[in-house]
């Protein structure tokens, strides 16, 4: 078609967020089997999740900047290189320590996910499409986790939970196939046409000379809004995550093949509502709502869909649990693609990618504290009514920051921002 291209690279970045869930998703499907073959505590659960998100704050703090620096083509390359090759390495590991040092490689990898998707929608798309193209993409990261639950327990009850880790690690080389050749600025690309290229460009920024630093930054009480929204809510995916499969063994007492259906269903309704709430964004923005509206709506909508999550543990029903936690997944990514896009409508493209990385820094910090919590309320209580009332009203806590934060939605003063005349 005359003007798809820049869908296709969409479509580059669905699949590499597949994948990038796919390979995240092995260890919590086998969690109950691996727990039993290596006798692990829920505590050496939660420090295993935590040498990934450990790394995983450390990787998006470089991996922004690198980008930004040397460009996305290269960047991701090197990213999913990285991520596939430790990905194999679980099917060598042994020990706690051993999981801990391959989930740290992985994640050192799998943190330019993002801020390298989100950097391609800056580039490729205008801003009243990137709600939905980022939607789009992110809606990958549940396909990848609808194919896990199918794709795992196949290869481990047939061929041994090494060989799940080992078949799913070939998946980014695959991928590397086609976006090496494929992908290319905009303005570089015979394939696309004139009329796709002004379409593309047809709110274009002031481009900026110099690259901005973290310090400068967070001189923008924006960037504050945004950092402390991710901090109270990327904890609550990884949560879903990784102690879903272990909360539909131990509370409702499904098997690793038991599991699959349920998590299907909810990972299904995570992905409609990554492209429903970029839709509906773009929707607002469409009808002559300003960004601003369109983006808080949206966010406010789905935060109180979350809520009724806290009723889970005053009933015993797995098709309640089924119904309440794939809504709160769904409003989780439906969240995800507007703070998301949030960065690309305040921030400079120069600087999108640090931006992603740095706030998903702050994310992935949660995340480190949140995992041991999880695992100790879980060791010392044994119920899950703490970590659902938490999980209920993190989003409405998160759009109070961006509400106090970011008081207007739309792009700071780029000559101010990166100080150049």
């Amino acid at each position: 078609m005359k003007n798809s291209y820049r869908w296709r690279i969409c479509g580059l970045l669905f699949f590499a967020t597949t994948i990038n869930y796919v390979d995240r998703q092995v260890l919590s499907i086998l969690a109950p089997q691996l727990q039993e073959i290596f006798n692990w505590s829920e505590k050496d659960y939660g420090y295993i999740i935590m040498a990934f998100q450990i790394a995983y704050a450390l990787g998006l703090l470089f991996t922004g900047r690198f980008l930004d620096k040397f460009g996305v083509r290269i960047g991701y390359s090197i990213a999913i290189a990285v991520w596939s090759i430790f990905a194999a390495f679980h099917a060598l590991a042994v020990s706690v320590f051993s999981f801990a040092v391959a989930r740290f490689g992985l994640a050192l990898g799998e943190s330019a996910n993002f801020p390298a998707s989100i950097k391609t929608v800056a580039e490729w798309f205008p801003k009243k499409e990137r709600a939905l193209a980022t939607g789009i993409f992110n809606s990958g990261s549940t396909i990848g986790a609808i194919i896990a639950p199918l794709l795992i327990p196949f290869l481990a009850v047939n061929f041994g939970w090494q060989f799940a880790f080992l078949v799913t690690s070939l998946l980014g080389f695959v991928w590397l196939i086609f976006w090496i050749p494929f992908y290319k600025s905009p303005n570089k690309i015979p394939a696309v046409s004139k009329e796709e290229l002004e379409h593309i460009n047809s709110d274009k920024e002031p481009e900026t000379r110099h690259s901005i630093s973290w310090s400068k930054l967070f001189t923008y009480k924006q960037t504050l809004g945004i950092c402390l929204g991710r901090f109270v809510t990327d904890p609550i995916w990884w949560f879903f995550l990784y102690w879903l499969p272990k909360y539909l063994s131990e509370q409702h007492g499904l098997n690793i093949q038991g599991m699959g259906f349920p998590l299907i269903i909810i990972y299904v309704f995570s992905s409609v509502g990554g492209i429903s709430g970029g839709w509906l964004s773009s929707h607002f923005i469409k009808r002559g709502k300003s960004i601003d509206f369109a983006r808080k709506t949206t966010i406010l909508i789905f935060a109180l869909l979350v809520t009724p999550v806290f009723l889970l543990t005053y009933f015993s029903s797995l098709t309640l649990a089924i119904v309440l936690i794939s809504f709160a997944a769904a409003a989780h990514q439906a969240w995800a693609s507007n703070i998301f896009t949030v960065v690309s409508d305040i921030y400079p493209k120069n600087a999108i990618g640090s931006m992603t990385g740095l706030s998903g820094f702050w994310g992935a910090m949660g995340g480190i504290i949140f995992a041991p919590v999880v695992g100790f309320i879980l060791d010392t209580t044994g119920s899950y009514h703490i970590i659902f009332a938490i999980v209920s009203c993190a989003y409405l806590l998160a759009w109070l920051f961006l509400k106090i934060f970011v008081r207007k939605i739309e792009p700071l003063n780029v000559i101010s921002l990166d100080g150049s005349k």
